[in-house]
This record gives C-alpha cells, structure tokens and sequence, in this order.
C-alpha cells in the first residue's frame, strides 16, 4: 500500500493543511495592496480633500445645508434687526431684515445669490453655525460633520442715535460715524441713502431684478460711505493741525499770538493762501482765534512750523495711514501724504490736497480728544453668542494710540469748545452739556466747481461733568440741495441729534 503525504508531497503540510499555490499567494497579496490603495484614496479625498471639495463651487452640499436651518441673529440691544423666514424651495431658509435700511451700514447683506457684507460677512461663521466654538463636543461635531445652531451677534449700536442719524442725513448723500470715547464702542454708523438688505436675500427673479436696480443706481446706495468712503475732511482736519503744533511745542499758549503773517504766501509759490472770513484777515493771531473762525492761514502756517514728521505721526495716531483698521469690518484707508513739499504740507494741514478720511477716523479724531489723548480702538461688535445666550467672545476695549498727552488734549478739547460756544459750530449748541466740535467746507472738483463737502466733528457730556464725554461724533455730508452747504448749517445740526440722542435729551 502506498502512503500519502510523505515528505515532499506537494499535496500536504507538515500538519495535513491544503498547499496555498504561488498562484494563490500573488492573489492575496494583491486584493491587500487593492485595500491599502483604496484606504489611501478614501484617507485623501475625505480628510485631506475635504476643505477643498467642500468648498468647489459644483459641489451644493455645503449651500443646502447652509440654508437648512435659520440663521442667527444680529442684534441692536435687546432687539433683534435680522430674522428668517422658511421658502419652501431648494434652500429652506433666507434671511429677513427688520428696519433693513436703518440699520444696513451696520449688518451689510447675507444674499443666497449675492453672498455676504459687513457683520453678515465678517461674523458669518457664528451666524451660520459653522464657527467651531459653538460646539458643546467640538472633535465629534466636526467627525460627525454636523451643523450647530447659528450663533447671535450683539452690536454696539445705540437705537436711538442711529435713529438720530438716519433721521438727520434724510435724503441727503452722507455719513454719520459716532463713537463712545472711553471704550471705542460703535454708538451709530449710518450711510445715506441706504438699501433694503432683504430685498435680494434670495434666488428668485425678484431678488435678482432688486439687486440690479441696486447695482444700477448712480447714488450708489450699498456703498457703505461711513467705512468705505474717503473725504477730503477740509477744516476739520484743524484739530490735528493744532493738537500737533500744541504736542510740538510750535504753539505754547492758545491765547497768544503765533506769528503767522498774513497774507501767507505758499512756500515755495506766489499764491497765497486764502481765508473764507475776513475777520481770518489780520496777521499774527492767536490759535484760539484761528479755530473759532477757521483760519486757514494760522493753521496751514503752523503745519508748515510743525514739520512734515510731526504731522504725519500725529495724523497716524489718530486712524489715517492705517490699511488694517478692522471693527471687525474692514474700513477704507484715511490718507495723510508721508512725502510732500512745504506748500503741499500747508494745504494738507487744512484738510485739502490729497488728505482724505472716512466718516469713522474723524470720529476718531473727536473722540481721541474727549478722551484726553487716548484713542481707543473702534468696535461695532459687543459680544458673540450660542444660540442659547451663552458667551462664545466678549470684546474688551483696547486702546489704539495715545495721541496726546492729556494737557494737550485739554488745549484742545477747550479750542473746539470755543468753537461751539463763540465760532462756526454754534448749531452744534445742546442746552445743560458741554460741547466741542469743528467746521469743514472742503472744496472739490475741477477749480473746486463741485459741491462742497460739509463737515462736522464733535463731542458732548453733561454741563460740568468731570467724566470723558459719553459720545463723539462725525457726520460729513456729500451731497445736498442746500444752497448754502458748509458744515456748520448742514452738519452741525445732525451731530447735535446725535448727541442727545446719547445723552437722553
């Protein structure tokens, strides 16, 4: 009889186990290596392609899901300005605005065609649920990819001034910026004329016809003239002039005479310098005197006597230059040449030639003042919330610069007080406070035949308070049917709504 399985049978193993083929062993190695490959594919496309795929424009995972859920809230105080409302459509939600116009220099737009501006943009992740720090179990959510109730936004926003400054811009083109000096709180941002931020939050053809009667529009109604517009700020720009002649000790004494002749013939050239009142016409006046009726021989002499150097620091301390002035909005960068000659240096130092600034920097300015040197940086949001209330982010104040020391600050804080009580800016005037403030025509145009811009910077606390003033403001108006337009008859009016309307008069 034959015995099976001997040694160097083929059929067997040592223990009677089935012989795996070479064919056998390449087939296994390969359906391992088929895994691996597809483990290695699935590995990149989910974790390291996510963001990406995510984020390509064919894939509307991301957009439905979006709008699947309401979004959170912007809030004025206690008072909600946004909302949404079901559609019934792809996307099952679009946004609403409460007093859209009111407040749409504040919340921007949040448009299932358009995308999103200002809070809306900035805030977006919070207010769309995506921020991770809405999370209660943040890891898990992100594993298990899911989406947590939008968050709220409360703003800085003070109702009854930004109902003030709506109300006083009307149907003139302009802005209002006002700020709380003390902490850089965003009290009123109002840009005129404004727009209905819902009108176009959706995908429909009536969304579509809104926006492009918006985009049409010659008066531009989505620019954001508070933030994203520049102005030559004329005579305003005067608080800069003296707060740097007085921190450079070019200037010692208010009161006294400063030696600035008149007339004062442009360095360098045979034009001179003009005044808008002849009472600016004498030579060697005071600096007190030059404010109150807006000289523009004293201060573009003293700029010039200041130096270059003074005057950009000085200007830099107080917002312009700065291209990253985030609130967190980004507002447009306020300019102050870093290179010019002496003539050029006069006429910026009234606020003209290339000087330019945003409704917000000048709000800086007055409010830098008020607060004895120190400005503080602009904040329109208060504080980030879950949805059930609980804090994700308060904001703290910061300071920005200190501008001056506070005995400048206090030359100057009495300057523009003067200005209001005995110069241009008595309009400005509220009955039981103390008010500061400053006048500005600046002239624009061909040969200045365009109207001009009209000015105002101000601030205002309660008649003998020893407290920093509660609000500064600065209102600019770009265009009016006024047929005197100069910053004491078209702006000063609008500040002082603003003002009481912080100080509860």
């Amino acid at each position: 009889m034959t015995r099976r399985g001997g040694a160097g049978s083929p059929a067997g193993g040592p223990q009677g186990l089935p012989g795996i083929s070479t064919t056998g062993r390449r087939a296994g190695t390969f359906c391992v290596l088929l895994i691996v490959a597809l483990a290695a594919q699935a590995t990149r496309v989910q974790v390291f392609q996510a963001k990406e795929l995510d984020h390509n424009p064919a894939n509307q995972r991301l957009t439905v899901e979006r709008y699947s859920q309401p979004r959170g809230n912007i809030l004025v105080g206690h008072d909600t300005v946004t909302g949404s409302v079901p559609t019934g459509g792809r996307y099952d939600y679009r946004r609403t605005y409460t007093d859209g116009p009111l407040y749409a220099a504040v919340t921007g737009y949040s448009s299932q065609t358009y995308g999103n501006t200002q809070l809306e943009g900035t805030e977006d992740d919070v207010l769309s649920g995506t921020d991770p720090r809405l999370a209660g179990w943040a890891l898990w959510d992100a594993i298990a990819r899911k989406q947590n109730p939008g968050g709220d936004v409360y703003t800085t926003i003070d109702k009854a001034a930004q109902q003030a400054a709506m109300k006083g811009l009307g149907s003139q083109k302009g802005a209002v910026a006002a700020i709380e000096p003390a902490t850089g709180r965003i009290l009123a941002l109002a840009s005129t004329p404004s727009y209905d931020p819902g009108s176009f939050a959706g995908t429909s053809a009536a969304d579509q016809q809104a926006w492009d009667e918006l985009q049409a529009d010659t008066n531009q109604p989505m620019l954001n003239r508070a933030l994203r517009q520049i102005y030559p700020p004329g005579s305003t720009f005067k608080v800069v002039t003296a707060a740097a002649a007085l921190a450079a000790g070019t200037v010692t004494d208010i009161d006294a005479p400063t030696g600035a002749p008149y007339p004062y013939v442009l360095p360098g050239t045979t034009t001179p310098l003009v005044n808008d009142t002849p009472v600016c016409n004498r030579p060697n006046l005071s600096l007190d005197t030059a404010m109150i009726y807006s000289c523009n021989t004293v201060l573009g002499y003293l700029g010039v006597r200041t130096g270059l150097d003074t005057m950009v620091s000085t200007a830099r301390d107080f917002g312009f230059n700065d291209a990253k002035l985030d609130i967190p909005v980004r507002a447009a960068r306020s300019n102050f040449d870093t290179e010019m000659n002496e003539s050029q240096l006069a006429l910026s130092s009234i606020g003209q030639f290339d000087t330019a600034a945003t409704p917000l920097v000048m709000a800086m300015v007055a409010a830098g003042v008020a607060n004895n040197g120190t400005v503080m940086y602009p904040q329109l949001v208060d504080r980030l919330t879950r949805s059930d209330g609980t804090a994700v982010q308060v904001m703290e104040p910061r300071t920005y610069r200190q501008a001056l020391t506070p005995a400048v600050a206090a030359q100057v804080q009495r300057l523009m007080t003067d200005v209001v009580e005995k110069g241009t800016g008595t309009n400005a005037k509220i009955r039981g406070a103390t008010v500061g403030g400053k006048t500005g025509t600046a002239q624009q145009g061909v040969d200045n035949s365009g109207t001009p811009y009209a000015w105002f910077i101000s601030w205002a606390k309660p008649a003998g308070s020893g407290e920093v003033p509660p609000v500064a403001v600065a209102v600019v108006i770009a265009d009016s049917d006024a047929t005197d337009v100069t910053g004491g008859g078209l702006a000063a009016p609008i500040a002082r709504s603003v003002m009481q309307a912080v100080l509860g008069g």
